[in-house]
């Protein structure tokens, strides 16, 4: 008699545009990967997350799914998803109906700090504590602290996108003026630069680099929002690392230099924040990393790794 195969656990990383899932085993090591179109609308995300997971079970060598971990925006209450907007999410009980439609027990997570547990296990689980920075279409972090997601009291914690650094700034839809959000999300840059490109946040940082003075302006406005959401994560969870990830990320090397270079002429006046050495914390997660993936599956029932707060 053959012996079945172990089980394993699907992790779902949902976004606005795509759904992706890896199948691990219980080491945590990736047996499957994929990709595909999110549909919008509670039926749709019910469909695009129950259809990766067949994909991604149906793999070879990957054999029965044991558990299912899924990271999304929103509010999440319980398996609940909630005022997730940009998926057309009102209030919808997203665990029962993937576990009604995959016959697995489902966890339900906030999708930023899903990467923030799969980042931590990208880099070995070095480290007592990391914090994970997403900029996207809008900043917020997540906190890993001896090896725990924390999500604070109320599920908030690392909401650094909606501290305000400028109240004469642009004004953002929380009801504040220049949130960090305002000055550094991607959405917001795009908006502010209203180019006509299909990366405008790409071609921000090229117009900057041939001198352009409005570029250059909106370039450094990025810098300093990104800059100052490292030094709030710093100064209130004291992470070994902040570890950068999101869309606005692939920049690589090009967003780092300039952050770096903000946050040393912002301590230049602090021997306080000179000896934090906050541009020596900062790394850039992998650009084909499936943190939020890999993260959603280490959070999923019963994994021995990566724990929740």
């Amino acid at each position: 008699m053959t012996a079945a195969p172990p089980a394993v656990r699907v992790g779902v990383d949902v976004g606005g545009t795509k759904v992706e899932a890896v199948a691990i085993d219980a080491a945590g090591g990736i047996l499957a990967r994929m990709r595909r179109e999110t549909v919008r609308g509670e039926a749709g995300v019910i469909a695009s997350v129950s259809d990766a997971v067949a994909r991604v079970a149906a793999e070879p060598g990957v054999g029965p799914v044991a558990a299912v971990g899924i990271g999304i925006p929103g509010q999440i209450v319980g398996a609940r998803v909630r005022n997730a907007v940009n998926l057309g999410i009102s209030d919808l009980d997203l665990g029962g109906e993937v576990t009604a439609a995959v016959g697995a027990a489902v966890h339900v997570e906030n999708d930023v700090n899903a990467a923030a547990a799969g980042a931590y296990a990208i880099r070995g689980a070095v480290g007592a504590s990391m914090a994970y920075l997403n900029l996207g279409t809008g900043i917020a972090a997540g906190i890993v602290h001896d090896g725990r997601v924390w999500p604070g009291a109320g599920g908030t914690a690392g909401e650094v996108g909606h501290v305000s650094i400028d109240p004469r700034g642009p004004e953002c839809p929380c009801g504040q003026r220049g949130c960090i959000e305002t000055l550094a999300g991607g959405g917001a840059v795009a908006r502010r630069w209203s180019g006509d490109g299909e990366h405008p946040v790409l071609d921000l940082f090229d117009a900057a680099d041939a001198a352009d003075g409005r570029a250059l302006s909106l370039r450094g406005d990025l810098a300093r929002g990104v800059a100052a959401a490292v030094r709030v994560l710093v100064l209130t969870a004291d992470p070994a690392v902040v570890v950068i990830g999101g869309g606005v990320s692939r920049l690589g090397d090009r967003l780092l230099d300039v952050v770096r270079g903000e946050l040393r002429a912002s301590s230049e006046r602090s021997a306080f924040l000179t000896s934090l050495r906050l541009h020596e914390r900062i790394e850039l997660l992998p650009s084909d990393a499936p943190a939020g993936a890999l993260g959603a599956a280490l959070l999923a029932p019963a994994f021995e790794g990566v724990a929740r707060g």
